[in-house]
């Protein structure tokens, strides 16, 4: 169960990342080194999106940046969401040689089960892919609670991921070292190009996020009333509070979601049909927003996968 833990990259390991090769197959990777990138003062203008998010239930909607795709059952929901992650995965491997991909925790993994499965097992190029984690839980990784571990048992450990391009938490660190320590990788990936930063807001740039929403409407580790919901500094925080075990956890701030190209919003059976309800029905003005309404893309695509028992409680239950 190997991972590069994101812990005190050094210059020789960042050159290490951009030298290395991969399978004689796949030939070597190919990134595109960036000069240091200075993020500008963004914080105001995040401000201004959050309080302007407060007056709509549903913006992304409204701004049409959110699609819906319904589907007839679970298994057909992991059907679509594999073809739908196998294609941005030869898109991005074909334009820049590097595929960044966050994955969440819960029925995530399984939900993206038909990915180890041929044609995608044998057609996806992963020696390009890069994995990281929305959040994670503060805790060794063979523990139960781990998010690495429940990826790594459902899904990496079937697929030729190169193990120094998953980038798990330090788990020797405290929640807040984790933090620092797994924020200081990804700018230290940035530097090296394996990460892009989005010009507008100079936050990092995934290329997917592979998310998961809970019955509350909490995504990642920011939960509803949360002072982390109101974070737009930092690109990676911790939480010791959290109001579901385990306690203490590191999490991505929604700047850094609001940066993502592509978010998969993946959502099954019965358990968060409510938070369905009032994240895609709820067409009133609210300051009350769940966490997943509060998703405000700068520049990319956020896709709803449900089945029809997630969206049973909605009267449209498709996209038009």
């Amino acid at each position: 169960m190997e991972s590069r833990a994101c812990s005190y990259i050094s210059e020789s390991l960042a050159y290490s990342m951009l030298h290395h090769g991969v399978s004689r197959d796949s030939g070597p990777l190919t990134f595109h080194p960036k000069p240091p990138l200075q993020r500008p003062d963004a914080s105001a203008t995040l401000v201004r999106s959050r309080r302007s998010m407060a007056s709509e239930a549903n913006p992304a909607d409204a701004e049409g940046k959110q699609r819906r795709l319904v589907s007839e059952t679970e298994e057909d929901l992991a059907v679509a969401l594999a073809k739908y992650t196998a294609e941005l995965s030869d898109k991005y491997a074909r334009e820049r040689g590097a595929f960044t991909v966050v994955l969440s925790g819960g029925y995530l993994i399984h939900s993206i089960r038909k990915l180890v499965e041929s044609p995608y097992k044998e057609s996806v190029d992963w020696a390009k892919w890069h994995v990281f984690w929305v959040d994670e839980r503060v805790v060794k990784k063979d523990h139960v609670d781990s998010n690495y571990k429940l990826a790594y048992d459902g899904f990496l450990s079937k697929v030729p991921i190169p193990r120094s391009q998953v980038y798990s938490i330090n788990d020797s660190l405290s929640a807040e070292g984790a933090a620092d320590d797994y924020e200081a990788c990804l700018k230290q990936l940035v530097e090296t190009g394996v990460l892009e930063v989005l010009a507008s807001t100079g936050f990092p740039r995934f290329d997917l996020m592979l998310l998961g929403m809970g019955p509350d409407g909490h995504i990642a580790s920011l939960f509803p009333g949360h002072p982390l919901l109101k974070e737009n500094k930092r690109w990676v925080t911790y939480i010791k509070d959290s109001p579901k075990p385990p306690p203490q956890r590191i999490t991505f701030t929604f700047p850094v979601i609001d940066a993502s190209a592509y978010i998969a919003m993946v959502v099954a059976g019965s358990g968060e049909v409510d938070a369905v309800k009032k994240a895609l029905g709820c067409k009133d003005s609210s300051s009350d927003l769940l966490p997943v309404q509060m998703v405000s893309l700068e520049d990319g695509e956020f896709t709803w996968f449900t089945d029809k028992e997630a969206v049973s409680k909605l009267q449209n239950k498709a996209s038009p």
